[in-house]
C-alpha cells in the first residue's frame, strides 16, 4: 500500500476551518494566486491562493491533498477471460505542524493523515482465482476496505542534537521500518513488502494502529531503529477507521532494523536489514496438537507462541548525469523470509531498476521495470491438498475444490510522464504467471494506468 510523507519544505497545513475558508474562496474565485491554479511549475493543483499556503508553511503549519487513482484491465489470460477495466483511488488529507516554529519546542512536529478509498480491483475476479484469492495485486491502492480512516496522529521528537528520534501515536509499520517507494503500481513492487506477505499481523497504510518507534543515529548515514506496534486486528475492520480504543488487542509486534544510507561515488543509496517479532498466538498453517493433518484429523489447528521473519532492502543510483545528478539509473532489490509453521508464505524475493530523466527534453519523466517472486510455504499447500482429500474433491473445475497454491511471478514496466509538479501519469504493463500460484489460471496481461495528484 502507498506512503504518504510530509516534509518541512512540503505543502501548507491550516485548520480545517481555514482550509475550508480557502477552497471556498478559490471556488468563488474571490482571491488571487502568487502561483496560479494548474500552473505547471506550482507543487499544487490549486496554486498558492495569493502566497497563503508559502505564508503558512513558513510559521511551521503544513497541509497535503493527495489523490492517486489506478486503472487494471485484463488484457490477456487470468481466471476469467471476460476482459473489463476496474477503477480504484485514494485521497489522502495531511497536516504537519512544526511545533519548534509554533509552539518553540525544540526539534519538535505532528502528523495527522485521513484516508479515503473506493473502487474495485482487477485482480480479485478477473486475474486471480476467487477460490482462494491471489498475492499481489494489480491496482495496490485498493485494499484494507475500501473505507475512510484515520491513518496517522503521531507526535514526533528529538534529542541529543537529533540523533534520537523518538515517535508515539497511531501509524503503521511499513512508514519506517521495511520502508520502499510505491512508483510501480502492482502491490509486489510498492511499499513494505513484509506487509504484505504477513498481512495478519503486519498492516502497511492505510491502517494504523497504537505504536512508538525510536531511533538513533550511530553515524550521520547509519542508525538503528526499533518499534513496538499493537497487533489487533480490529484495526482491519472497515467500521474501526477511528478505532481508538484497544479492545481486541491480541499481542504487540516488536520490529528492529538497521539502516544504511552512503552516497557511492557521489550517488544516494539506502540498505535495511531487519527484523521482526510477533508475542501474539499464531495459527500452524497444516498440522494439529498431535502432528497430523489438520484438514484430514478434524482436530483444530495447533497453537504458537509467537510469529518472526526477517527482510533485506537495497535502492541505490548508479548513474548521473553530469548537469542533472537527479537524473540516471537506479537499481533495487527486496527480500523477506517468514515463519513457515504459521505463515502462507515462506519467502519473496524482487529486483528492477528505474531510469529517471531518459530524454533530456523529459527531464523529470521516469521508467521503471520490475520481477518478483512469490513463494507459498509447502506446508500451506499440503493443507490445501488434505482438504481437498478430506472432501473427495480432486476436479479443479468443482465449486468445492481448494486449489492448492505454489509460486507467484509478477513483472511490471511503466513509463511516468511528469506532466506537472502536481499531477504523474504512469501507463504500465504487467504480466503475472500462475496468478495466485495456481498453476491452473492462465497468465495474465494486465495494461494499469496509475495518476498521482496533490491538490
Amino acid at each position: 500500500m502507498p506512503e504518504l510523507r510530509f516534509s518541512k519544505d512540503s505543502a501548507v497545513f491550516t485548520p480545517v476551518a481555514c482550509l475550508l475558508t480557502g477552497l471556498g474562496a478559490f471556488s468563488l474565485a474571490t482571491c488571487a494566486q502568487a502561483a496560479p491554479a494548474f500552473d505547471s511549475d506550482s507543487p499544487w493543483m490549486l496554486g498558492d491562493w495569493n502566497g497563503t499556503r508559502s505564508e503558512l508553511s513558513a510559521k511551521g503549519y503544513d497541509f497535503k491533498i493527495d489523490y492517486t487513482g489506478e486503472m487494471g484491465s485484463n488484457l490477456h489470460g487470468g481466471y476469467d477471460h471476460d476482459r473489463t477495466a476496474r477503477y480504484s483511488d485514494q485521497f489522502a488529507l495531511g497536516t504537519h505542524l512544526d511545533l519548534q516554529k509554533i509552539l518553540g519546542w525544540d526539534d519538535a512536529e505532528f502528523q495527522l493523515t485521513i484516508t479515503k478509498r473506493s473502487g474495485n480491483n482487477i485482480s480479485n475476479d478477473r486475474i486471480n482465482d476467487p477460490r482462494v484469492g491471489g498475492f499481489t495485486s494489480a491496482q495496490e491502492v485498493w485494499g484494507r476496505g475500501q473505507t475512510t480512516r484515520l491513518t496517522q496522529m503521531w507526535y514526533q521528537q528529538k534529542f541529543l542534537d537529533q540523533k534520537l528520534d523518538i515517535k508515539v501515536g497511531r501509524f503503521g509499520e511499513g512508514e519506517d521500518f521495511n520502508s520502499f517507494p510505491c512508483d510501480f503500481q502492482n502491490l509486489a513492487f510498492c511499499g513494505s513488502q513484509v506487509g504484505n506477505w504477513v498481512g495478519d499481523i503486519w498492516y502497511n497504510w492505510p491502517v494504523s494502529q497504537w505504536a512508538m518507534r525510536v531511533k538513533y543515529h550511530l553515524t550521520p548515514e547509519l542508525y538503528a531503529q526499533v518499534g513496538a506496534y499493537e497487533q489487533n486486528p480490529s484495526n482491519l475492520d472497515r467500521d474501526n477507521g477511528f478505532k481508538l480504543s484497544g479492545s481486541g488487542t491480541q499481542g504487540a509486534i516488536l520490529p528492529v532494523e538497521l539502516v544504511w544510507t552512503p552516497k557511492l561515488n557521489g550517488l544516494p543509496g539506502e540498505y535495511r536489514a531487519g527484523y521482526y517479532y510477533s508475542n501474539a498466538n499464531a495459527t500452524d498453517v497444516y498440522k494439529d496438537s498431535h502432528g497430523l493433518p489438520a484438514a484430514l484429523s478434524g482436530e483444530a489447528y495447533r497453537s504458537a507462541s509467537s510469529k518472526h521473519g526477517v527482510w533485506l532492502g537495497i535502492q541505490q543510483q548508479v548513474t548521473s548525469i553530469a548537469s542533472d545528478h537527479s537524473r540516471g539509473l537506479s537499481l533495487f532489490a527486496n527480500g523477506t523470509m517468514h515463519d513457515k509453521k504459521t505463515n502462507a508464505i515462506d519467502n519473496y524475493v524482487q529486483a528492477g531498476l528505474v531510469y529517471k530523466g531518459l530524454f533530456d527534453a523529459r527531464a523529470r519523466d521516469d521508467i521503471g521495470f520490475a520481477m518478483a517472486r512469490v513463494h507459498v510455504n509447502p506446508a500451506y499447500r499440503k493443507n490445501a491438498e488434505a482438504s481437498n482429500q478430506a472432501k473427495a474433491v480432486f476436479d479443479y473445475d468443482d465449486p468445492a475444490f481448494l486449489p492448492p497454491q505454489d509460486t507467484e511471478y509478477s513483472a511490471e514496466l511503466y513509463y511516468g510522464v511528469h506532466v506537472t509538479n502536481w499531477l504523474t501519469v504512469r501507463p504500465n504493463l504487467q504480466y503475472i504467471r500462475h496468478p495466485g500460484g495456481v498453476n491452473e489460471v492462465d497468465d495474465a496481461l494486465i495494461g494499469g494506468i496509475k495518476i498521482q495528484s496533490s491538490f
